[in-house]
């Protein structure tokens, strides 16, 4: 499938990749994904706050990467997923719960950081099951549309579509599928 990518599309994912490995994440997530796309300027047309969106990601992530629904569902059930959050905090720390999953090294990594030769993070960080689905998904917003190749934009579509924290925060900045498709066709 990642031969139908487009140059652009393919360095959104890897830089995703390398934003997993910069905050020392076990994998990639939607949100990195997101966050390259933005930083490659695929919402430009969208006339989307990056900080604020960034901001916004960053929110969700100290609630553990919990969605609006999910807090709801909790609240259904008499649990206040803040108040939660907030004795979490408390006990262990500010953003503990955003804090990424330990890294493994690998016996490559700690050999070369023992050689004095750390050389270049390029250990293999996998692809949640939700980053999986996003780029299926891209690949049949782009199928759908009558597209030979995966771009940017079925990427973005593909993270509207799926429900989750990063559509969320994407329609609280007024990003829509609908609003996207109209900008990115344009």
């Amino acid at each position: 499938m990642f031969e139908r990518f487009t140059l652009d599309a393919r360095r959104a994912v890897t830089g995703a990749v390398d934003r997993a490995r910069a905050a020392g994440a076990a994998t990639v997530t939607e949100e990195h994904l997101l966050l390259s796309l933005l930083a490659g300027g695929a919402l430009d047309r969208l006339d989307v706050d990056g900080a604020a969106v960034t901001a916004a990601l960053e929110a969700a992530r100290r609630r553990g990467g919990m969605s609006r629904a999910d807090e709801e569902a909790l609240a259904g059930l008499g649990i206040d997923l803040a108040q939660i959050v907030s004795r979490i905090e408390e006990s262990h720390g500010a953003g503990v719960l955003a804090a990424p999953a330990p890294r493994r090294r690998t016996l490559t990594a700690t050999l070369r950081t023992a050689l004095g030769r750390p050389g270049p993070d390029r250990r293999h960080v996998p692809l949640t099951q939700g980053a999986k689905k996003t780029l299926e998904q891209s690949l049949r917003i782009a199928l759908g549309r009558g597209d030979r190749h995966i771009g940017t934009p079925h990427l973005l579509l593909a993270l509207i579509s799926r429900p989750g924290t990063v559509s969320e925060v994407l329609a609280d900045h007024g990003v829509t599928y609908a609003s996207a498709e109209t900008a990115l066709a344009a």
